[in-house]
């Protein structure tokens, strides 16, 4: 059998020549008019060497490019050192690790490539290729007919069956048209087809506005489902992952330590959760375990945190009777419109995990409770519009739980109920790398990650890189030493531009490797892979690799920029 991925290594210099010869500008000329404003989102799946991910960089987009082949990857980047564009190993008909960024594309771009995939695959491919764009999004795809060398592994293909395609998961073609060969080949054709996205194309955004507004209520249980599912989606999406084509697995353990971290303030303050609920009473559960936690901060409920001793069998404790209540309410009775059917179906592990000597709030323990099931399409859009979703939800909450007050005879007081609905951020907390920073100033040079400039005691800062204004997280991964002066004269609260950090990335690197060492304690580091692990895209608490967590970092800043519209900081001066 050919192996068209060893083939395509094998030529990929040859290749790189080849497609060279007819410039992008070219041989897209067709696309030009119908691409957004620049800088918006474009994915390049199948980029080969590198040639229309670059010209699309250069005209000022933001651009990622998906490439299987190894060989392919490396002159790309060898040829392109200097463009805006980040690099995934991932292929069709799957693209499981770019699906894991969260990132929605006004633009994807499919350039000989659609006859690399197999017939029986292609349904599969565009529906993923589909939950990738956004709302208005742009699907293009170049199709080839001709000879080709068998060893390419090239299958037929036709505007038809995109047609349909494209019909199928509700989208339009916009334009279409047939060119010969750019490069003159005898017999090659090619058909460039655009289709058009008109909304998110899979009915999770109608779905949700159900769940939040029309769906019957007996108690805040459904929406305390929606608003974990939000939170996890924002905070804690590295925990997610892909069981199949149509769903993402959450951990049930990381959906009840959510569950409880939104709910403790209400219910420590006494507002009703049902229309007979008064403080803990009637809810199933807040149960003896639950009434306990008041020993335990809400704020120390995260991940990575360690409890040992009766601190630990009651949060246990308390986590199973989450899950099992979150299993037989919000899940059984959140269903499709007008169907029995869960949209979040759920597996809990059997028999129950018991309780270890000490906890520690990570991946295997949260996933000994189990998962659940969260469809793929919708698991995409709260990833997108959660800064829509969790505003609506609280509204609804606040809402039904004014409800519930009134048909109790308590009138709640508007502020104090806001207040407890608030999710605890994490702590504006720099001490440590302060304190790690301190140190390698005593013993060697230390350099702002962003000027060059060298460090001392007197003119040191800790910079969030990505802002905490913006977002806040104060993981280890995204605090860096700065110079005062350009952290709060110069940054402030901005997004570094993908040229500055790109600029940056050796001097963060470094910075990674000094402050949290594979040494023999390895404490520091492995609190460092953890916290990537859990915001960052595609990172595993396993992974030490500091060149895949800043890969990770890249993709991030692309996300922040394009879901919340941070302002960016272009640093010129230090390119």
């Amino acid at each position: 059998m050919p192996d068209p991925i060893a083939w395509y290594d094998a030529h990929a210099e040859t290749l790189a020549d080849r497609y060279g010869a007819a410039p992008s500008e070219r041989v897209h000329a067709w696309l030009k008019e119908m691409l957004p404003d620049a800088p918006a989102t474009i994915l390049d799946v199948g980029a080969g060497t590198g040639r229309d991910a670059a010209w699309l960089a250069s005209e000022g987009y933001d651009v990622v490019a998906v490439e299987h082949a190894s060989g392919m990857r490396a002159v790309a980047q060898k040829r392109y050192p200097d463009s805006r564009v980040q690099w995934i190993a991932d292929s069709l008909p799957g693209l499981d690790r770019t699906f894991k960024t969260g990132l929605a594309f006004d633009v994807i771009l499919l350039s000989a490539v659609w006859m690399h995939v197999a017939p029986s695959d292609r349904e599969r491919a565009f529906r993923k290729l589909v939950t990738l764009l956004a709302p208005g999004g742009l699907l293009a795809i170049t199709l080839r007919s001709g000879p080709g060398e068998a060893e390419r592994g090239f299958h037929p293909v036709t505007a038809d069956e995109v047609r349909a395609l494209a019909r199928d998961h509700g989208a339009f073609v916009e334009y279409q048209s047939t060119v010969d060969d750019y490069i003159g080949r005898p017999g090659v054709r090619w058909t460039n087809v655009a289709l058009r996205l008109p909304d998110d194309g899979t009915g999770a955004l109608p779905l949700l506005r159900h769940i939040i507004l029309n769906d019957d209520k007996s108690s805040t249980y459904k929406l305390g489902l929606l608003r974990t599912l939000c939170r996890i989606a924002d905070g804690a999406g590295g925990f997610a992952e892909s069981i199949d084509d149509d769903h993402v697995a959450v951990p049930m353990g990381l959906v009840a330590l959510t569950w409880i971290r939104l709910y403790m303030p209400l219910l420590a303050a006494g507002f009703p959760q049902s229309p007979t609920n008064h403080g803990f009473d009637r809810l199933g559960f807040a149960k003896a375990a639950f009434r306990k936690l008041g020993a335990i901060s809400h704020h120390d409920l995260r991940v990575g945190h360690s409890f040992g001793g009766e601190a630990g069998a009651v949060l246990h404790q308390a986590l199973k009777d989450v899950v099992r209540t979150i299993v037989r309410m919000p899940v059984r009775y959140t269903t499709y419109p007008n169907e029995k059917a869960p949209v979040f179906p759920s597996g809990v592990a059997a028999p129950a995990p018991r309780a270890p000597l000490r906890i520690r709030l990570d991946a295997p323990y949260l996933a000994s409770f189990g998962t659940m099931r969260v469809p793929i399409h919708v698991w995409a859009a709260i990833q997108r519009f959660t800064a829509w979703i969790e505003p609506a939800v609280i509204a609804e909450w606040l809402r039904v739980t004014k409800g519930y007050g009134e048909r109790q005879g308590r009138p709640l007081d508007d502020a104090h109920l806001a207040a407890a609905m608030t999710w605890s951020d994490p702590d504006r907390d720099v001490k440590l790398p302060r304190q790690r920073a301190d140190q390698l100033l005593a013993e060697r040079r230390l350099f702002c990650v962003w000027s060059g400039k060298r460090l001392s005691a007197a003119n040191l800062d800790i910079d969030h890189c990505f802002p905490w204004a913006a977002w806040p997280c104060g993981d280890l991964w995204n605090l860096m030493p700065a110079h005062r002066r350009v952290n709060q004269h110069e940054k402030r609260d901005r997004l570094p531009a993908d040229a500055l950090l790109r600029t940056a990335q050796e001097r963060i690197l470094e910075w990674w490797s000094a402050a949290y060492p594979e040494d023999a304690q390895r404490v520091l580091a492995e609190r460092f892979r953890l916290e990537a692990s859990l915001s960052l895209p595609g990172i595993r608490a396993s992974d030490s690799d500091l060149d895949g967590v800043f890969s990770a970092l890249k993709l991030q800043r692309l996300r922040l920029k394009q879901n919340q519209q941070i302002p960016e900081w272009r640093g010129e001066r230090y390119l």
